[in-house]
């Protein structure tokens, strides 16, 4: 069964965008040790909640549906939600059900590509799965993959690290992130990974197959 859908201005509302009242929470930061080995901490932490595979992870209250929706933006732990479970971005509920495929159990990923490029074998994506009827209306209805899109079956999408803001070791900081992105994307091994304020979880896609959107859905 899926969440309660919101709608925005006869727009159904994504189950990743965040709303009005869910602000990332600011947080005091300390150096933390696990066991030998530091890293970035809250001086409040309660880590089995704040912290997840040894990265620490950006506060957001989950109140869903309150206020105004950020159509353009993401909830951090929603998007983790998703990525963690394999639930649709748009409408949040399992896409282990959808039958794409009936000889092995394959996601559909959908991301924006302005050049046309189909989803390559190993590509990197903050992206969660979607079911087709859902993608459907993504590309209708979101402005960023009107100007370029591609769809895949993947048969796995493995956790690879989180995008975050990456911080100094020394000074706890906020480090400007590398790239043109507002978040770098650090892996598991990056010596920086420690040193991340986590806002995405980061998975590799395998097992690609480009599919076309109205194929599928005709077949679906």
């Amino acid at each position: 069964m899926s969440p309660k859908q919101f709608y925005w201005q006869e727009l159904r509302v994504p189950y990743i965008a965040p709303w009005s009242r869910e602000v990332r929470r600011p947080g005091k930061f300390e150096r933390r040790y696990d066991g030998t080995r530091a890293r970035l901490g809250y001086t409040d932490e309660v880590t089995n909640v704040d912290v997840r595979h040894g990265a620490l992870w950006a506060r957001m209250p989950a109140v869903r549906g309150t206020g105004e929706p950020t159509l353009d933006a993401v909830h951090a732990l929603r998007q983790r939600q998703c990525m963690s479970h394999m639930l649709c971005q748009i409408c949040g509920g399992t896409t282990y059900d959808a039958s794409y495929d009936r000889q092995e159990e394959r996601f559909l990923f959908l991301v924006r590509a302005p050049d046309g490029h189909p989803i390559r074998e190993g590509e990197r994506t903050t992206s969660p799965p979607v079911h087709a009827a859902c993608a459907k209306e993504a590309v209708r209805d979101c402005p960023h993959l009107r100007r370029g899109y591609t769809l895949a079956l993947v048969r796995s999408a493995p956790l690879w690290g989180v995008g975050g803001i990456v911080h100094d070791r020394t000074t706890l900081r906020p480090l400007p992130p590398s790239g043109g992105d507002p978040f770098d994307q650090v892996s598991f091994d990056d010596p920086r990974f420690r040193w991340t304020l986590a806002v995405r979880d980061v998975v590799t896609l395998h097992g690609c197959t480009t599919v076309n959107l109205n194929n599928l859905m005709t077949a679906a």
